[in-house]
Order: structure tokens, then sequence, then C-alpha cells
């Protein structure tokens, strides 16, 4: 049949060319230019409601069409009965929930009920009479908004009667509105990563996706399409396992949950505390979480329940668990490899692989150890120190020929003289107390102790002893005398003597010794420290 109905005339002359003119289907519709199946289906119609020809007189153009079109017979209000629309809403934020598996379920229930299309077309009727807030779905866990409010709070000191100007942080699960709420002095990125672990910490979760505005705290370079996030920002969300997914530029709606999160925390936080004086920031997040919770535990206007309820059923079993430790703050930044392979974190140096010499590093450091990568690899890890222009370098960083020479220290060289002789120990001695540091004799002393390769000791003793008596204490000195074969010639009697050398500039190897383990002593409280 047609879309449109025919009008009662042309109706009535189908029936008249069928029944007392005797025409065919196909000459009536070609007469009445109206299709075949339209008057075969009008000549069923009035077959079945036992209609002659002619028409009888007490029935008129509205009879007829009453009769060939009776109104439809509805079915039971009972049996049509939709479910609750909050009901239905609310369900739909849980995971893998859609309209066609309710719609299967309230079937199952209601067999004589309304057909799916009809079942989608009174929910979205619904739906968009609400809020816009509630019009928005979110599935159970999914989405957590977050983002400052645009009112401060002031705080005034009570020394100097300044005030000072604090944030109020908000942050909403998508699903069941449950709202967090934390202020702080600034918005940098300390504050900013701060209050996500306070955050995630009272919800006792982690949602799949943090949604946050293209505050610089927590996105560098705004794009439409690939917002670049900022380091620290992103670490922290790989710590709990979520994601970042910034909110598009010039695009509102995209945080309408928290916009209208954070205007009803302005009305029931910021404003119920208008009239308080609050000292100290602790004052204040005490009282705004006393607020925090009688604006969770209100009822909704358009809604059955509270945030708090909502949360306890809907999105606290759909989150993640947390982590078995909390996110430590932890900043970035590039760098440099030295020439002397150190890089600088808040003026200390610290070491990496003498092979990165030149190369481009990224570091990280919290207030407790840094760490720097190469090609996203970790490749040195160290205490974090705040000596100023100190550095902290590790053995395994440096190359075969520092190594070697760091193993070296005064007593050390002193130590080994001592076992050749005791000229040699005090000669030893001698080259290192004539220097303005003990480090610039190292290799007069060890090029004296190489002699000992090619040279007896005894031979080495005697050529100390002879050094000693000239008062040429060097290394060019000793390997002359050995050269030469002047240590084989006698000392003047006064020369001659098995008591070492002794003057005023000479300290002798207990007083290294005693510098090593003072230097130690000194190294370890500054560790401990």
């Amino acid at each position: 049949m047609a879309n449109r109905r025919l009008s009662m005339r042309k109706i009535k002359e189908v029936l008249r060319l069928k029944w007392e003119k005797g025409f065919s289907a196909r000459q009536i519709a070609k007469s009445c230019d109206v299709a075949r199946s339209t008057v075969k289906d009008y000549l069923d119609r009035a077959e079945q409601k036992g209609l002659t020809w002619p028409l009888p007189d007490d029935l008129d153009e509205a009879a007829v069409e009453h009769v060939l079109f009776p109104p439809a017979v509805h079915i039971d209000a009972d049996k049509r009965l939709m479910p609750p629309m909050d009901g239905i809403h609310q369900q739909l934020r849980k995971k893998s929930v859609t309209l066609q598996l309710l719609w299967y379920e309230y079937k199952q229930a209601n067999p004589d009920g309304y057909q799916y299309s009809q079942f989608c077309k009174r929910y979205h009727q619904w739906a968009d009479k609400r809020d816009v807030c509630l019009r928005q779905t979110y599935r159970a866990g999914e989405k957590l908004f977050v983002d400052y409010a645009g009112q401060t709070i002031p705080i005034t000191d009570s020394l100097t009667g300044k005030i000072r100007d604090a944030y109020l942080f908000v942050a909403t699960l998508g699903a069941s509105n449950y709202t967090f709420a934390w202020a702080s002095f600034s918005q940098d990125l300390p504050s900013w990563i701060g209050a996500h672990v306070r955050a995630l910490d009272f919800f006792g979760g982690v949602p799949e996706i943090i949604t946050p505005d293209n505050l610089l705290s927590g996105v560098t370079k705004p794009c439409y399409y690939e917002p670049d996030i900022n380091p620290t920002y992103l670490d922290m969300s790989l710590h709990y396992g979520t994601v970042i997914i910034p909110t598009r530029v010039k695009k509102p709606k995209d945080k309408a949950k928290v916009e209208a999160a954070v205007k009803i925390a302005e009305m029931w936080i910021l404003a119920a505390l208008r009239n308080h004086t609050f000292f100290s920031l602790a004052e204040l997040n005490k009282a705004v979480a006393e607020k925090l919770v009688e604006f969770n535990n209100r009822k909704f206007k358009k809604m059955e329940g509270t945030r708090k309820i909502l949360f306890e059923t809907i999105d606290k079993p759909a989150l993640k668990p947390l982590p078995l430790h909390a996110y430590e703050y932890a900043e970035w930044k590039k760098a440099t490899v030295n020439i002397d392979y150190h890089v600088e974190v808040d003026a200390h140096y610290y070491s990496v692989p003498y092979q990165l010499t030149k190369e481009r590093v990224d570091v990280r450091f919290t207030a407790s150890t840094v760490e720097v990568l190469f090609k996203s690899k970790r490749v040195a890890s160290h205490a974090r120190s705040y000596e100023k222009w100190k550095h902290t370098t590790l053995p395994e960083h440096m190359p075969k020929s520092h190594q070697k020479y760091l193993e070296w220290t005064p007593s050390r060289i002193i130590a080994w003289a001592g076992k050749n002789g005791p000229r040699t120990e005090a000669l030893v001695s001698l080259i290192l107390e004539s220097r303005r540091h003990p480090e610039q004799g190292f290799r007069s002393c060890l090029g004296v102790m190489r002699l000992a390769k090619h040279y007896s000791e005894e031979r080495l003793e005697a050529a100390c002893a002879r050094a000693l008596s000239l008062n040429a204490c060097s290394y060019k000195h000793v390997k002359s005398i050995l050269e030469k074969g002047l240590d084989n010639q006698p000392l003047p009697p006064a020369a001659d003597s098995a008591t070492p050398v002794l003057h005023y500039n000479i300290r002798g190897k207990d007083y290294y010794q005693r510098q090593s383990a003072g230097n130690a002593q000194a190294e370890k409280g500054a560790d401990h420290a």
C-alpha cells in the first residue's frame, strides 16, 4: 500500500469500478492513476469488512473510512511501561552495558512492551530534556576530569596581615560526578602533580583516562591534534597506569563535566566559606574537606541518590587499584654530557659513562635520586646531593686510565714507599708535601714506584738516600742517580744513617693516614646528611 491514504472519493471510485463495471485491478489502477497494489489492498479491505455495492445509504464517507480503517487497539498500558529512565541512564554508565542489552532484558520481562526502535526513541527523548551534565554518558571508571576553579581563596598571614591567594583544584569522575577538591598556593607543576596524587588517593583507585584542560603545568604545547604532555605529568600517568588526554583547544564542551563541577564547587564550597578567615593553607584544606563531604552527600535535583552513592555503586568497583607507592614528584631536563662526563643538576655534577661525552641525555631527578637516560634507557643513577659545585662520580663511569689514577691516595703511596725502605718513604713524603696539593705529586711518586720494576729495592733505597742528601727530591733526580750508578757510591757520613731525614716540611705517612681517615669520616657524615 502507498504511504499516503487515498481520498474517500477515489476509494469509492475503486469499489464502483470493480463491483459495478467489473474492471480488473490493472484497469482500475490505470483509470484512477494509482498502483495496482493499492487497488488490491483497498478491495481486500472492503471484502474483509463485508462491504457491497452499492454502499448502504446510512454509510457516509466517514462511516466507510471507519469501517475500512478502524482505530488501532491499544495494548494495556501496564504491559507497555518503560523502566525508570534514571535507572536506564545509570546502567548505561557501566562497562559494556548498551541500550540494546537493556532493551533485551526489558522485553524478557515485558513481552508485549515497546520494540527496540521505540525503546531507544523514548529514552533519547527523555535524555534530551535533561541537564547537559546528565546527557553525557560516561562509562564507570573511565574518565577523571581535572581543572582549577576560577575563584581564589584569600589566606591571611597572622603575623604580617599580608593576604595571599590560594587556588582550588577540582577533580570529578565522569560516571558518578564524585568530586575531590584541594587548595594550594600555586598552579605550578609540583602543585599540579601533588593535587593529582591526593585526588587518586581520595578516590582509592585509578581511572582509565585523565582529562585536563590545556594548563601549562600539564600540557607544554597545546595542539588540536597532538598536544605535548609535560614529561613529569606523563611520568606520573605511567606510574599509575592511566592515560592523559587533554581537552581540545577551544572546545569547552569536552570538559563540560568538570566545568559544571567547578561551578557547583564554587557555590557549595567557596561561597559557603566566604565569611571565614583562614590563616594557613592547612586550615583552609581542612574546611574544604568538611564542605566536600556535605557536597558529595547532597541529593541530586533531577536524579535519585547522591554523588557518594553513585560512586560506591558505579565508579569505585570499576577503578583500577592504586600502585603500592604513591608517585614521587620528579622533574625532567635535557642536558649535554660535559667533556668531564658529568651533567649538572641544581649546581651539582653527576657522572655518566664516559662514552656519552657530548651526547644529549634526559635527566630525571626527585628529592632523593638523580637518573640519567640516553635514548630512553637509564645509564646512571645517583643519590641526590645538595652540595653546590661539587661532584658525585662513580668509578665505573670513568675511563680505565682515570680509574687507575683514582685508586692512588697519599697514604697508599707512602705505605708502598715504606715497604721499600725508610729513605724511599721519606723521599715520597717530601715530594707530596712540597706540592701545594698532594695530588700534584702523584705522577712523580708513581714514577719513583715504577723504577722498582727495573732496579732492586736496595738500589732504589740507596738512590733515594742520595737524593735526600742532595735535597734533590724528584723522580728525575732519582732516575739519574740510578742510571749513572751513583747509588753504589758511599754517602757522606752525615747522610749515611738509618734514621729517616727529618724536616719541618715532612709530615710523614701518619699525617696522610690521619687525613685520609678524616676525609672518609667527613664523606660518611655528608652521605648520612
